[in-house]
């Protein structure tokens, strides 16, 4: 997809310049075009500007003719800013306006419209390499290279009080918390975190660090914390569950985490005695015992539909919800099918290369 300006001819009148787009139909397999603005009562000096920024140039400062400073975008902006705005972002990150919490919400508006590193976010605020008008909207221009390391150091001394705030918005007592560990590798020495362990963006053999992230149920982040990069998903749950309860005091909250963070034993030693619930699932090795001695029988129960049952020998004051999923079973059956079918697809080329009239295929002579 593609935008530019055309010119039109228009008779006897001057040509009218047209912002159209183009993109490709899949469907009909050729380009469509249509108008979006019909620019022609704009003047000339200005619609060459527009045509030069869609060409991927800077934009210059245009004379006081025209009674505009600088086209920069601003769409994403508006759209940006407005939305945290009346979300009440910006008093959650602090209730009274500051030039700090100015340049932190500025952060936040260009990791959505323009990401990028700290050094390229202050030259996208800077009025003389401004890529749009964040920095002008919100009058933090002239911040240099440190301003957003300044901002993170702020946001860093208020984020209890901001996790807390988050806490009282999202999370309420009988509410589900999703709990989720992930990792970033990092270049250099002298980090206090940084160590060697299980990469999960491809930096094997790297230093780690992770970052535990807590969600309400419908995916808001509310608190992160960080550990070290060895740290394994099982041993953050207690720090997830003491945050739950000193921190917010949620007593009747359910925790919820996949089967390699919730293993068996954190039940019992990390969240149990916090006197919170938990979901989880069960290890294959786990949910055989169950099926081996008849407590589980999948009979009963249609696709996709869930029960519940109680286990009282194999799992003390614990509840199972079985559910009879044929999807994952469609695709063991593929996982296996799809080696065999290669491996025959192999041997038919192999046999039809020793029964071909020239270049077949020789044995290799083995050394005496």
């Amino acid at each position: 997809m593609a935008m530019y300006i055309e010119s039109v001819p228009n008779r006897s009148s001057p040509p009218a310049a047209l912002l159209r787009e183009t993109w490709w139909d899949r469907d009909a397999r050729k380009v469509r075009k249509r108008t979006l603005a019909n620019l022609s009562k704009l003047p000339p000096e200005l619609v060459e500007e527009i045509r030069a920024c869609l060409r991927g140039a800077a934009a210059r400062p245009l004379d006081g003719a025209s009674g505009i400073a600088s086209p920069l975008p601003h769409g994403g902006v508006a759209a940006a800013l407005g939305t945290l705005r009346k979300t009440g972002v910006d008093r959650v990150i602090s209730p009274r306006p500051s030039r700090r919490r100015d340049l932190a919400v500025a952060m936040v508006v260009a990791r959505i419209v323009a990401p990028g590193a700290r050094p390229a976010t202050a030259r996208g605020l800077s009025p003389e390499s401004a890529t749009d008008t964040l920095g002008r909207t919100l009058g933090v221009g002239d911040a240099d290279g440190n301003g957003p390391c300044a901002a993170m150091d702020w946001l860093l001394a208020r984020q209890e009080r901001i996790e807390t705030a988050l806490a009282r918005r999202h999370l309420g007592e009988r509410s589900l918390v999703l709990w989720d560990l992930t990792s970033v590798w990092m270049e250099g020495r002298g980090r206090a975190l940084a160590r060697f362990g299980h990469s999960r963006d491809g930096g094997k053999g790297r230093l780690q660090a992770g970052f535990g992230l807590m969600c309400d149920r419908e995916g808001r982040p509310v608190a992160v914390e960080v550990f070290e990069g060895n740290a394994s998903d099982p041993s953050t749950v207690a720090t997830a569950a003491r945050r739950l309860r000193d921190r917010f005091g949620l007593d009747r909250v359910v925790l919820v985490g996949d089967r390699g963070m919730l293993t068996d034993a954190r039940p019992r030693e990390d969240v149990r005695p916090a006197g919170l619930d938990w979901i989880t699932a069960l290890r294959a090795s786990a949910i055989r015992a169950p099926a081996g001695n008849g407590a589980l029988q999948p009979s009963p129960f249609d696709d996709m539909d869930m029960a519940g049952m109680a286990c009282a020998e194999l799992f003390p004051g614990e509840r199972l919800t079985v559910c009879r999923n044929p999807l994952p079973a469609g695709e063991r059956a593929r996982g296996r099918q799809d080696p065999l079918r290669a491996t025959g697809r192999a041997i038919r080329e192999a046999g039809a290369a020793t029964r071909r009239g020239r270049n077949r295929p020789r044995a290799r002579r083995r050394s005496p």
